[in-house]
């Protein structure tokens, strides 16, 4: 028996073994087949049954394949491998053998199967002999049965090859399905040639098989050159050629370059698709003689199986190439470079299987420049996935950026895009979320429309999740009068990354939200820090994982400029009865003293600024709008401004009798360097500034 530690190529110490038996036998050869080591040793009888010398069979059973017809050796095989796996001792069959002059005659073997202890199979030792005089009499029954047999082998390709092409969705992949070697070399066929039809009046080869057997200027051909495929093309009908002698008659051009092949016998057929040719494929025989009607039957049936398959296959692939050029034209092309910020966007379509149209959707980023050192950075997910989505995303995308140029809030820009989706009168909504980033002091406005919270990562690679209060999605808040959008305020430090993504990201099969969300805090963390190829690892994640939806990514890293930088504004929205937003509004001047250096007076213009919103809400029945910038001049200058509805001008008054009231304009005289009004529109705007020089 075989040692069961020993090597896949070592033999056992009496490998061959010859059985009294066989040797006994007259005029049969023996083999012993090594099932461990893959060797099949003959002897001496057994290489003329199968018309070899010695030096030309190297002890593998795959080189008796230039012997052995592939329908006869799937006999074959069929038979050891069903004896190998139902425990049978021993297994016989009849199959035919072709000789080195060409001719078939019938060969039969037997083989005993040696099992060690545990009935795995190691060895089978067996004879094989000529049976061509034994079988003269039943020579046309047998044959007559092992045609029935190698037609249901065909047939069985044919449904096996036709289920296999229900699934590819790429004219590759239709490709790919005819050229395995398991697929439809099964039928007999040598050599596979295919080839589509360009701009109606070329063929262009797209598969060739097997390896080495392409024949020099066949890559493209025309339609009306004397070539089989150009022929059924040109037809419409297919072409069997039934001998060598026929097909060098016929196309004496290609014929010479084929001769090595060894082709006795080939099949052409149109792959026609809604009454017009598509391109042709070839299957090219070496054991034929020819092909009987049953024959043609199958291989017409295989080739109206392809032509359907490489139909839905350019129809999957124009959709796709057009809904790819949608989505492309629609997304920014490129990305601004931003001063002090080092910035990566991604984009993963979704990879729905067998649906026209669905490798597009309505997820979108942006990244818009502002005035005075700021960015506007934009995720997005229009609901749906199909080329609808993407129009209205592009649109979206569009008054979105209008909106952020013009100068408005977050919480206006929001407001205005969901009523602008709302105008369109489709029946899509979208979630977004809109951040709105000065560089110079770190401050971040956020505002969220059903969107998920951004993600905030930290040098070291910690990683949280920054909780944002929001509104509803774009499009129903319009729907619904409920336009009201809450600013939330965080600080970006230096070497900080802000990280935007569509839920494409996020959502995990059979998880929920928070789960996909811790999840993906821990790929953020464990990530690189450079955010290109941190961008790049989450989509790869994304595309490993798979998934029906797709994927937006937007991540924004800070840097510190090395010169100060004039012109930094930030800007609040300050509803009446919102003391949310009051309280935003002094957090955002908190921070922006802090990040301009301006700690020294940062008492002072907190308690000025805070005084002048005051008022506005108490003496007007709108909202204010809070904005901060930095001045550069002669004396850097930190300026407040309060805008208001109301035309009125502030005024001084005296101290009411409770000492209460009274004492705001007095306050921001005393406090302020220099004070004053401007009108605004049907409103006006109280301004205050603050001398806060450089620090060394």
């Amino acid at each position: 028996m075989v040692d069961r530690g020993a090597s896949a190529l070592s033999l056992p110490d009496d490998w061959p073994t010859h059985p009294e038996p066989i040797l006994a036998l007259n005029r049969m050869g023996s083999f012993d087949w090594d099932l461990d080591s893959g060797l099949f040793h003959m002897d001496a009888q057994a290489h003329e049954v199968f018309d070899l010398r010695p030096d030309e069979f190297d002890g593998r059973p795959e080189s008796l394949s230039g012997r052995v017809p592939p329908a006869e050796a799937f006999r074959l095989d069929s038979a050891v491998s069903q004896a190998l796996k139902d425990g049978s001792e021993n297994y016989g069959a009849y199959f035919r053998i072709r000789t080195r002059a060409g001719e078939l005659r019938w060969t039969h073997t037997q083989g005993y199967i040696r099992r060690d202890e545990t009935g795995k199979p190691r060895r089978i030792v067996g004879i094989v002999r000529d049976a061509t005089d034994e079988l003269a009499e039943n020579e046309e029954r047998l044959e007559q049965t092992a045609e029935d047999e190698a037609r249901r082998q065909q047939t069985n390709v044919v449904q096996l090859t036709t289920a296999a092409l229900a699934h590819a969705r790429t004219v590759q992949d239709v490709i790919d399905i005819l050229k395995d070697v398991q697929g439809l070399t099964l039928l007999g066929a040598k050599s596979l040639v295919m080839g589509l039809v360009e701009a109606g009046s070329r063929i262009r080869l797209v598969a060739e098989g097997p390896a080495g057997s392409f024949v020099p200027g066949t890559l493209v051909t025309r339609i009306d050159e004397p070539y089989p495929m150009s022929e059924v093309v040109r037809t419409l009908g297919p072409r069997f050629i039934e001998s060598p002698e026929e097909f060098a008659e016929s196309y004496p051009i290609l014929w010479p370059h084929i001769t090595g092949l060894h082709i006795t016998a080939a099949a052409y057929m149109p792959l026609i698709a809604q009454a017009r040719p598509i391109g042709a494929i070839g299957l090219l025989y070496s054991d034929r003689g020819g092909f009987s009607a049953e024959d043609r039957n199958v291989l017409l049936a295989l080739g109206s199986s392809i032509a359907q398959s490489l139909q839905r296959a350019m129809l999957y692939e124009q959709e796709k190439d057009l809904a790819t050029g949608l989505q492309q034209a629609m997304l920014p092309r490129t990305i601004p470079s931003v001063p002090g910020a080092e910035v990566a966007v991604r984009y993963r379509a979704a990879g729905a299987a067998g649906t026209l149209g669905r490798d597009i959707g309505g997820d979108w980023y942006d990244l818009i420049p502002l005035p005075g050192g700021r960015v506007g950075a934009v995720i997005g997910d229009v609901q749906g996935h199909d080329t609808h989505a993407a129009a209205v995303m592009g649109q979206l995308r569009i008054v979105l950026r209008a909106y952020a140029a013009e100068g408005h809030t977050p919480a206006t820009v929001m407001a205005r895009a969901s009523v602008f989706l709302h105008e369109l009168d489709t029946d899509r909504f979208a979630t977004c979320l809109y951040a709105e980033a000065d560089l110079s002091t770190g401050v971040v406005q956020v505002v969220r429309a059903g969107h998920i919270d951004p993600l905030l990562r930290e040098p070291g690679g910690a990683c949280r999740r920054v909780a944002v209060e929001g509104g509803l999605p774009l499009g129903l808040s319009a729907e619904f009068g409920s336009l009201e959008y809450p600013v939330g305020t965080l600080e970006l430090d230096a070497d900080h990354t802000l990280l935007l993504c569509t839920d494409g990201l996020v959502e995990l099969p059979g998880a929920d939200l928070d789960d996909g969300m811790s999840t993906l805090t821990g790929l953020i963390g464990a990530g690189p820090q450079d955010v290109r190829e941190l961008a790049d690892r989450l989509i790869d994640v994304a595309e490993e994982r798979g998934g029906d939806d797709d994927v937006a990514l937007l991540l924004l890293r800070r840097r510190v400029l090395d010169t100060p930088q004039a012109g930094g504004r930030l800007q609040q929205h300050v509803a009446p009865g919102d003391p949310e937003a009051l309280t935003g509004a002094r957090h955002m001047i908190r921070a922006a003293v802090r990040a301009w250096s301006a700690g020294d007076r940062a008492d002072e213009i907190e308690l000025v600024a805070d005084e002048l919103i005051t008022n506005a809400l108490m003496h007007t029945e709108g909202a204010a709008v809070v904005t901060l910038r930095v001045l550069a001049g002669s004396d850097r200058r930190l300026r407040v401004e309060v805008e208001d509805s109301s035309s009125a001008l502030p005024r001084r008054r005296e101290a009411g009798e409770s000492g209460v009231s009274g004492r705001g304009l007095l306050l921001v005289d005393l406090l302020t360097d220099v004070w004053g009004v401007e009108a605004r529109g049907g409103g006006k705007a109280v301004w205050c500034e603050f001398v806060v020089p450089e620090r060394a």
